[in-house]
């Protein structure tokens, strides 16, 4: 069965300012909001990653932080927050966790006590090649073309920092 056509993503909107073509009458029904759109996808995406990740023996944000300290070893609480965009109250009991776990240890920053270092243990290191296929397997599933997928993520991105501003 063929797949259906979707129209083209494009990383910029047809128009900034103007609003979506939306009724008066249509404004707050639910299936118009793009916040909803985006909560429902996100539930999505991480009940997707649900089965792949409990075999590695991670949730959802643990593998959101291994992702960083596999690209960078030995961060902060406050970098690891500031790019998972977490708060250390949400951040610190998930790395307690993760250290009771032994996939990271927690150390005392030598030059200024007050913060505290995250570093990756032999556990969790080697715990990078078994998530390899993580990746592949959410494309997959998502039925997207690469340059869709690149382009939406551009768009997300935008919107984003589009929000934060």
């Amino acid at each position: 069965m063929p797949r259906p056509t979707r129209p083209a993503l494009t990383s910029q909107p047809s128009s900034p300012v103007s609003p979506p073509a939306v009724t008066q009458a249509d404004k707050l029904r639910l299936d118009t909001q793009l916040c909803f759109a985006l909560y429902a996808t996100s539930l999505a995406m991480t009940k997707l990653y649900k089965p792949l990740l409990a075999p590695l023996g991670l949730t959802y944000p643990q593998y959101l932080v291994m992702l960083v300290l596999w690209e960078h070893d030995d961060r902060t609480v406050q970098e690891l927050g500031d790019l998972l965009q977490l708060d250390s109250g949400t951040l610190t009991p998930l790395l307690k966790r993760m250290e009771t776990a032994g996939l990271v240890s927690r150390q005392r920053d030598t030059a200024d006590e007050r913060r505290v270092r995250i570093l990756l243990t032999p556990e969790g290191a080697a715990l990078r090649q078994r998530a390899e296929g993580v990746p592949d397997a959410i494309f997959c599933q998502a039925g997207m073309a690469v340059n869709e997928m690149s382009a939406l993520r551009a768009q997300l991105h935008a919107l984003r920092e589009q929000l934060q501003a």
